[in-house]
């Protein structure tokens, strides 16, 4: 009995340690490629940004923080029952944290906004870069996975990234429901250096990790 539940163990322990390794994976990136190409048969659905947001994990040794960015426009193309293409476009001065409360949570967003004086490009510099940009590149359906590829622009910088999605139609409102479990991105490979200690040494245990998490969560109606 004890040697079962050991092994019992050791299979969930397994299990677990897939599941986190597989959620931290670093989502490789590639240099800037031409957008897909779409059929003029293809439909459009353009994105509700009240409905339609981008959730966003950074994190440092001490702990971690959590929020959502909204969208200020963008639009995904179906060519039959398939993703085709499309563009969203991020609204850079929305960035909200939803973990903290009151001035906590007022300085975080300033801070990662760079409207703190002497802070403006420690992160994202919303002002000067009030909008960031991802842009279809390709679609790939590997039996029931659909796997998306994109330009996306943050400050001055574009990377093509590729991640799974979940792509679902609704007929009786004319709306496209697109998901992305976590993409972990590295965001030194987008100039932000800020307290990493990939570019900063004798940081101790002060850094703020490279690796940032984001999930798309958008929402879509026809366009008439």
């Amino acid at each position: 009995m004890k040697r079962r539940f050991m092994n019992s163990v050791l299979v969930l322990s397994l299990i677990a340690t897939a599941f986190s390794c597989k959620s931290d994976k670093k989502t490789e990136t590639s240099e800037a490629v031409e957008k897909a190409e779409t059929s003029e048969l293809a439909t459009a659905y353009n994105l509700n940004v009240e409905q339609s947001k981008i959730n966003w994990v950074g994190s440092k040794p001490t702990g971690q923080h959590n929020g959502i960015v909204s969208l200020s426009g963008g639009e995904l193309l179906m060519t039959g029952d398939q993703l085709s293409g499309g563009a969203v476009t991020i609204d850079m001065t929305s960035i909200e944290v939803q973990d903290l409360e009151g001035q906590d949570k007022k300085d975080l967003e300033n801070h990662l906004m760079g409207y703190s004086n002497g802070k403006e490009d420690h992160f994202f510099n919303a002002t000067k870069y009030p909008e960031a940009r991802f842009e279809i590149t390709g679609v790939e359906v590997l039996e029931d996975q659909t796997l998306l590829s994109g330009n996306l622009t943050l400050k001055d910088t574009t990377k093509n990234i590729s991640f799974p999605v979940m792509v679902s139609r609704n007929a009786g409102d004319d709306s496209l429901v697109l998901t992305s479990d976590e993409i972990v991105l590295d965001r030194t490979e987008w100039g932000i250096e800020f307290m990493s200690k990939s570019f900063v040494e004798n940081l101790g245990d002060n850094f703020i990790n490279d690796d940032i998490k984001i999930a798309f969560d958008l929402k879509g109606y026809k366009a008439e």
